[in-house]
């Protein structure tokens, strides 16, 4: 979702240098303590040091230099990976996973439309004069559910995480008419900057959980040094992938449509675009006003307004 956009929205080099190498020092510090326990525990690392001890000064700081090296190098390598890994698990493959891709957004849309009915009659309890508390629990957990998926079927993706981004990303089209992809970048430059923060931090967030899900993978690399990196590795990755990244991903959307919510008229005023008189008519003026953004238009209508 806007991947050239975000990828191009960075923070200062050593708070990125920061958040890149902090994750690799723990993974190699736990790779570390894998190969320790393998060569037979704690005496076979007082072994190394000595032999570091012993060596010259050129010897040890070549030696430390390497592994920072190593370090920060894999570091940048998992946070290059991060973006295509977040793609992946939105549900965004390759074309030759077309059957299963279907199969499973036609599951999706089968529960959706169960979950559309079930919605109906749980909306209908609470708007009774005395509806139950366990009511009200149906209506909200189902409410939820619904609003981390598109409102049509056929934006539906393969992947939880896929649909809270995807739904997150249709909002601002279902309500305004304002296409995310076309509007976000012309929206950016106009948000205050508390809220640019906000949203900075809220993807960087979102891409922390990816990158973790992907240290969980490659510490399994250390299982032939110890049994446990397996089930410490798929652990890790299990819990990124089925809690934590929908977690931060829904937080990311929330703003996203919450920037639109507020900020959207400030694009119709730079842009001098009449603003929408009524919700009524608001879709179609932002249809019309993403077209603009998107291709030009000659049309004598609408009449620009004053400079603000």
């Amino acid at each position: 979702m806007l991947t050239a956009f975000w990828e191009t929205a960075g923070s200062k080099l050593t708070d990125r240098w920061a958040a890149v190498s902090a994750p690799a020092l723990l993974f190699w510090l736990g790779g570390l303590a894998a190969w320790t326990h393998h060569h037979g525990g704690l005496r076979t690392l007082d072994t190394h040091t000595g032999w570091l001890d012993r060596q010259t000064p050129a010897v040890q700081t070549a030696t430390i230099l390497t592994a920072l090296l190593t370090i920060t190098a894999s570091g940048i390598v998992v946070d290059r990976l991060t973006t295509p890994t977040l793609r992946l698990l939105e549900g965004y493959w390759p074309s030759w996973t077309g059957p299963l891709r279907r199969r499973l957004t036609d599951t999706l849309a089968r529960r959706a439309a169960a979950d559309a009915a079930a919605w109906q009659q749980a909306y209908s309890r609470i708007h009774t004069a005395a509806p139950t508390a366990a009511d009200l629990a149906v209506y909200t957990r189902l409410d939820r559910r619904r609003r981390r998926r598109p409102a049509s079927a056929g934006y539906f993706l393969p992947t939880p995480i896929g649909n809270i981004l995807r739904a997150a990303e249709r909002r601002p089209v279902d309500k305004y008419g304002l296409d995310t992809v076309t509007v976000w970048p012309h929206l950016w430059l106009l948000l205050p900057e508390d809220t640019r923060t906000a949203l900075r931090a809220a993807r960087a967030s979102l891409d922390t959980a990816v990158a973790t899900a992907l240290w969980g993978v490659l510490f399994c690399a250390f299982t032939p040094l110890t049994w446990l990196a397996l089930p410490v590795g798929l652990t890790v990755t299990g819990l990124a992938v089925a809690v934590v990244v929908p977690a931060r991903a829904q937080v990311f959307g929330d703003l996203i449509e919450t920037a639109y919510d507020l900020h959207r008229t400030a694009v119709y005023q730079q842009l001098r675009w009449p603003l929408p008189a009524s919700p009524h008519h608001e879709r179609e003026h932002g249809q019309r006003l993403t077209a603009y953004l998107w291709r030009g238009s000659d049309d004598p209508t609408p009449t620009f307004t004053p400079p603000p």
